[in-house]
């Protein structure tokens, strides 16, 4: 058994180094920089409209849906996990209090990528026995007529989250409540396991209802929490800040010698907690109900908000307020910073700067929130799952239940592997995804510009937008988008010269 556990942690190891090359952080950056020059800044400009969305209720008949919120609450939940507790320590950890920084410029670009990519997974979404659903997947199919690539991408999908990332979530999660409890992490394992179950097994609508209470809950507790830390400390911010800026932009700095590996572990942390760019917020998000895609990719575009800057923010600042990290010498053995001697990297570090305000309390409150965090996104992970498997299989019962099966099986494997190998796991797995969609929303950069022009005309013409594929010459084979149509021909659309549409849809 020990021979096969090392065999396949040097395997993940050497793919993780492959697919996560200094190629694919300078990919990410250039893709959301091009975007966010592309769209003007959309990110930025229509920043109120992400609020005005999130909570309309625009109704279609379709009978298995989410409402623009769940879609939210779920991609929210998807989003916020181990990475924006655990991944903030390990960015610091390797990079310094500066990767924090660029985790927040990640997110500040990258917003504008999960705009495209989710407003093209919304212009593109299917249904299926009255389910709507959608995704890279669909577009690289629909969009760029490249089916092997949309296959490529919901094997990724099944390989990355679904079994791969979801052994990560379980990994960190076991790890805070063996800490605090001093059970087996196996026993913790096979209880998440359990719970995930129940709720995944009920479909998207038991998906959708858990995601809108836990998700507001979990993100307020834990955001409460960090106001206490950061309260206690408040007269050490002034120097946090500046220590975090200084070490972001000056090789100069304490921090100079690992400058390439902080901007590196801060974006590769940042893309690890708001998945913007690789293409799993679409999935989920697609389901959502909503007149015109970009409505979607805005809010889309809030929730890497949420995740990155707030909840992230709360972490990295909460961690170097308290003093409890390590930061690692690339250069040499030992450390640059060392705040907790003898603790591994991770969600500990978390957990020490709760303990320093808390006491003993802090322990099983870490493990208790990281144990909501973590049930959210393999929620989220278990409609990924469900979504990529009708993508490749139809909707089947017996390809459901491979799928579900998939990242249960994940789910305990977190309970076994090593600490430091999971994350390889997971690290690749979104690499996989994220070379996949990068260069599909690139291609298809010129349509999901044309989607925002309709957005933003309709707009300016005073009209609330709403969405016809065939005005931007895209296909709508299940008649998803008919509704919509009916209401803009019954408003008017197709006679107004402000909208500038050449022809009358029939």
């Amino acid at each position: 058994m020990g021979k096969i556990m090392e065999a396949f942690n040097n395997f993940i190891n050497g793919l993780n180094n492959i697919i996560w090359s200094d190629a694919l952080v300078f990919a990410l950056l250039a893709v959301h920089i091009f975007f966010t020059i592309g769209t003007k800044g959309a990110q930025f400009r229509l920043f109120k409209q992400m609020f005005k969305h999130l909570f309309e209720k625009d109704e279609s008949s379709a009978e298995i849906k989410m409402t623009p919120y769940q879609a939210f609450a779920a991609t929210v939940g998807c989003r916020v996990g181990t990475g924006n507790i655990a991944g903030v320590a390990t960015a610091i950890y390797f990079g310094g209090p500066g990767a924090v920084v660029w985790m927040w410029i990640t997110a500040l670009f990258g917003a504008a990528s999960s705009l495209i990519e989710s407003l093209l997974g919304s212009a593109y979404k299917d249904r299926y026995d009255n389910e709507i659903c959608g995704g890279p997947a669909y577009y690289m199919e629909r969009g760029l007529k490249c089916k092997p690539l949309g296959v490529i991408f919901a094997l990724s999908t099944l390989i990355g989250p679904v079994f791969m990332m979801a052994a990560l979530q379980t990994k960190t999660t076991v790890v805070a409540l063996s800490d605090a409890f001093g059970i087996s992490e196996i026993i913790f394992a096979v209880l998440m396991t359990v719970l995930v179950a129940a709720v995944v097994c009920g479909g998207l609508k038991r998906i959708a209802k858990a995601a809108e209470i836990i998700a507001p809950i979990m993100c307020a507790i834990f955001l409460g929490i960090g106001l206490i830390i950061i309260a206690v400390n408040l007269k050490k911010i002034p120097a946090t800040l500046a220590l975090m800026f200084q070490s972001a932009f000056s090789m100069k700095s304490m921090y100079g010698a690992i400058f390439g590996t902080m901007v590196k572990w801060g974006i590769k942390r940042g893309l690890y907690s708001n998945d913007a760019g690789d293409g799993m917020g679409p999935v989920v998000s697609s389901s959502a109900d909503c007149a015109h895609p970009v409505k979607q990719g805005l809010v889309q575009s809030l929730s890497v908000y949420i995740d990155t800057l707030l909840v992230c923010s709360v972490t990295g600042i909460s961690i170097l307020l308290a003093g409890t990290y390590n930061v690692a010498n690339a250069a040499e053995t030992g450390f640059i910073t060392e705040g907790l001697a003898g603790v591994e990297y991770g969600v500990l570090y978390m957990t020490a700067a709760m303990e320093s305000v808390m006491g003993r309390l802090g322990s099983p409150m870490m493990a208790f929130i990281i144990s909501v965090f973590v049930f959210s996104t393999l929620i989220a992970y278990g409609y990924q799952a469900d979504v990529s498997m009708n993508y490749l299989f139809g909707k089947k019962k017996w390809a459901t239940f491979i799928g579900r099966g998939l990242l249960l099986a994940g789910i305990l494997l977190g309970g076994i592997v090593n600490g430091q190998v999971v994350w390889a796991m997971g690290d690749t797995g979104a690499g996989m995804m994220a070379w996949t969609n990068l260069l599909a929303i690139v291609l298809l950069a010129p349509m999901a510009f044309k989607i925002l022009k309709d957005y933003e005309k309709q707009r300016k013409a005073g009209l609330d937008p709403i969405f016809d594929p065939s005005t931007v010459g895209i296909d709508d084979p299940n008649g998803v988008w008919t509704e919509w149509v009916e209401k803009k021909k019954r408003r008017g659309d197709y006679e107004n010269p402000e909208l500038g549409y050449r022809e009358r849809v029939k």
